[in-house]
């Protein structure tokens, strides 16, 4: 059963009464554009046909009680008194959503009996957080009739996100689960908000593997990597690193680098990722996979060499998914790194070998099993 029926069937077992309200928000996957966000740059995800469902009906009261049916754990808290947050970390991100949108509509105290279930996998930097915060945020908005627009909703679950979850994360996961488009990319430019959908090629497959490499952005190095690209922009002289050109980084770079030789190699992926994002939109508009596959390829080496947020294992994937799909397409891996998934763009005829050279490969030389799949470009979040 998908999310959508998961999350009726159990609410209505679990209150005996069917649930008035039901929205669902999609993860992402992102082509091109990573760590790019934070910086104001540009990004290039497509939300995908992974994501969670929330179901619910008001109460008589203020609480919000909320059950997580895939964990089989609840959470209960007053919209009368301070949201805090829980040393539980799911709770922190409907608490955190919750609490800023009482900030933005001070009126929202309605309770709600509430039950969430979603398939987007656990830490594989498929965006299941930004799911369940734009699922969370959608609810809000259609149980209290409130003024907010899906953008707003976005912007509020990546603050809850920052502050109550504590990674210091960019705007666009939140972004394209809330405004994605069906059989479209959607280039966001992260600092205007202004989006740029980009038709999907009917002949273009988007995979989707799983290293079940766990990655932990709040426990790694995610908000390490924005401080030094902090750093770097402070150089420059700059907001932000969106701000320097290619052209502006190579005639000024050397002395970053001698000052500060990671916050160098921080800043160049990010000038020359922003660059790739824009010249990958191009690609896509024209139909030029095998010019899209090459920028896939430098943003993993840029990735791997410069911003040193891969791992052995998925390398090892992208390498493979390389080999098999030669010179149709790209593999990059995807999301915030250290583990989680690759993605990979082919035509559809090339899917099984990709498949096939990983599977017999990647479990023999890792000792981990991975995960295959592939994905249509979904609508974001929208009510059921």
């Amino acid at each position: 059963m998908q999310p959508i029926e998961i999350a009726k069937k159990v609410f209505i077992e679990r209150f005996t009464a069917q649930p008035t309200l039901q929205v669902y928000a999609p993860g992402r996957v992102n082509l091109i554009g990573e760590h790019t966000d934070y910086n104001d740059g540009f990004v290039m995800p497509c939300a995908i046909n992974y994501g969670t469902s929330i179901c619910g009906r008001p109460r008589n009261d203020h609480l919000f009680n909320v059950y997580a049916a895939d964990l089989d754990e609840q959470d209960q808290f007053s919209l009368l008194q301070e949201i805090k947050p829980s040393d539980r970390k799911w709770c922190n991100y409907v608490r955190g959503v919750v609490y800023f949108i009482q900030q933005a509509c001070p009126d929202f105290t309605q309770g709600a009996d509430v039950v969430i279930s979603g398939d987007v996998p656990l830490s594989s930097g498929l965006s299941s957080s930004a799911a369940l915060e734009v699922a969370t945020g959608k609810f809000c908005q259609q149980l209290g009739n409130l003024a907010l627009t899906n953008t707003q909703l976005a912007l509020i679950g990546q603050k809850a996100e920052n502050i109550f979850v504590g990674c210091q994360c960019g705007n666009m996961d939140q972004l394209i689960s809330a405004l994605g488009q069906q059989h479209h990319t959607l280039m966001i430019d992260c600092r205007s908000l202004d989006t740029i959908p980009t038709p999907i090629p009917d002949n273009l497959a988007i995979m989707i593997i799983n290293s079940h490499v766990k990655h932990d952005l709040v426990d790694g190095e995610y908000n390490t990597r924005r401080q030094q690209c902090e750093t770097a922009a402070k150089f420059f002289g700059v907001k932000a690193l969106r701000d320097v050109s290619v052209a502006h980084f190579n005639a000024y770079g050397k002395e970053l680098e001698q000052r500060d030789p990671l916050a160098y190699k921080r800043a160049k992926h990010i000038v020359t990722e922003n660059a790739r994002v824009l010249e990958a939109v191009e690609a896509l508009k024209h139909n030029n996979i095998k010019y899209l596959g090459e920028l896939m390829a430098q943003s993993h080496q840029s990735m791997r060499d410069d911003f040193e947020i891969t791992v052995p294992e998925i390398d090892y994937l992208v390498e493979l998914a390389q080999l098999a799909i030669g010179n149709s397409g790209g593999a990059r891996m995807t999301g915030g790194g250290f583990g989680g998934c690759i993605v990979a763009i082919a035509p559809h005829e090339k899917v099984e070998s990709v498949r096939q050279i990983i599977s017999e490969n990647y479990q023999k030389q890792t000792g981990l099993k991975e995960d295959f799949y592939v994905c249509t470009a979904s609508q974001g979040v929208h009510l059921c």
